[in-house]
């Protein structure tokens, strides 16, 4: 009798051995995942970090440049103001 109890505890220890290594091939490649995830993550912060600065960078560049214009030719920049206002205005009222 004890053949059969012997044989039901090796089968037992052979289906656990073999769902531990089932959970540990699992874990494993979880992690390589996570990790491809956490470094895809980074890099995508990195190039969104490095966009948002040369935004920045061309804005100011901008904001120079047309504070230059308008001090060098203030005339001329009101009346730009203004047509730029009127075309504005007229493309909105289009719409409503």
């Amino acid at each position: 009798m004890s053949k059969p109890a012997s044989n039901d505890h090796a089968t037992t220890d052979r289906i656990s051995e073999r769902a531990h290594e089932s959970v540990d091939r699992v874990a494993e490649i979880a992690g390589k995942g996570e990790e491809r995830i956490r470094h895809g993550a980074a890099d995508a912060e990195a190039r969104v970090r490095d966009a948002g600065q040369k935004a920045k960078k061309r804005s100011n560049e901008a904001l120079q440049s047309i504070s230059g214009l308008v001090r060098d030719k203030p005339l001329i920049s009101l009346g730009l103001a203004f047509a730029a206002g009127t075309l504005l205005t007229a493309l909105l009222r289009r719409r409503s």
